[in-house]
């Protein structure tokens, strides 16, 4: 069975930095695509950022580019989102996905996600 264990959520002033861990338990390995996104109240839920293994190619949502990074750590098999300059807008549950089977960008194409971790900014 395929778990995704998020942490790293809180609460911090606008200008502020998160880093957002996901560990990874199962079949799924941080090796193969991994992704965050986010919802926020009364929104959709928003692509945020991904990663494939191989290559380690990376894509971001045009909101965020620029200050969060997305990066694994494969011997601990966690995925990470570092979040900086933090806005209010930013506010939101951010989720953990695995088990991409299309294009990263969209909910649809994940298999699996986490419960998700809540992430304030308050300005």
């Amino acid at each position: 069975q395929v778990q995704l264990v998020e942490s790293g959520g809180g609460l911090v002033q606008a200008g502020g930095s998160l880093r957002l861990s996901c560990a990874t338990s199962g079949r799924t390995r941080s090796s193969d695509a991994m992704g965050w996104f986010r919802q926020a109240p009364g929104k959709e839920r928003e692509f945020v950022a991904g990663i494939i293994g191989t290559g380690y190619n990376t894509y971001y949502a045009p909101s965020v580019k620029g200050r969060f990074t997305i990066s694994t750590d494969n011997a601990k098999n966690t995925v990470y989102l570092q979040m900086n300059s933090l806005k209010p807008e930013d506010t939101a549950v951010y989720y953990c996905a695995a088990g991409s089977a299309g294009g990263v960008g969209y909910v649809a194409s994940w298999r699996y996600w986490g419960q998700g971790t809540q992430v304030t900014v308050s300005s």
